[in-house]
């Protein structure tokens, strides 16, 4: 598995599987040491890591036992969210071996992050962009990048990896996969930073992050 930072922020499009990888990481990295899972999201009420936190449905199950602490907002997934208060993120750091900051989709998400600019700043960090070929606004090259400058813009960081997630839910394919790797490939390239990996290929994960019907 690819050699990750101590800190391991989560960014990318709306729907773009940021949970759900934030999800599979955090169980492989636990299985070497202590992980926090940072919920960010202000953008999505449905999809966050947040959800993983209550042990009494299916989402917190999947954690249960393991080695991996989430950290939201006591308003996660209410009217009042306010996740960027009050986060103590510099603890949450120095607590864990990993920390994962799962951040809410495109630069509006961003902007929670920003809050946490001066400290992340200071430390050594991966920022990771996950695109997805099928998803609105981000299936050429162009529009992708022209997402990621502005969430490195709103928030002050900058990318250092890029994840393919290209799926289409239950229709994914291994062909519909590895027809998107130009197109990762290329982001990676103008971006100037490393193609991790692409999910379901080199990355398998397990489908954690459940629509809410479900």
């Amino acid at each position: 598995m690819t050699e990750f930072k101590n800190i391991i922020i989560i960014t990318g499009h709306y729907g773009s599987g940021k949970t759900n990888i934030a999800a599979n990481l955090a169980l492989k990295l636990a299985e070497q040491d202590s992980v926090s899972i940072v919920d960010l999201d202000i953008v999505n009420a449905y999809f966050r890591t947040a959800d993983f936190q209550n042990p009494a449905n299916a989402a917190g199950q999947v954690f249960s036992g393991k080695n991996i602490k989430i950290i939201a907002s006591k308003y996660a997934n209410s009217s009042l969210d306010v996740p960027a208060l009050g986060f103590d993120i510099a603890g949450a750091v120095k607590s864990s071996g990993y920390t994962i900051i799962d951040v809410g989709g495109d630069d509006e998400g961003a902007r929670a992050l920003g809050r946490y600019r001066d400290f992340l700043l200071g430390q050594d960090y991966d920022m990771l962009y996950v695109v997805n070929k099928s998803r609105l606004h981000t299936q050429t090259p162009e529009e992708a990048l022209e997402l990621l400058r502005a969430i490195e813009s709103v928030s002050g960081l900058k990318c250092t990896g890029i994840i393919n997630n290209t799926h289409l839910c239950e229709e994914t394919t291994p062909e519909l996969i590895e027809a998107s790797l130009p197109y990762a490939k290329e982001i990676a390239e103008k971006a100037g930073v490393p193609l991790l990996f692409s999910v379901g290929l080199d990355f398998p994960v397990r489908i954690l992050v459940k629509k809410v019907w479900e």
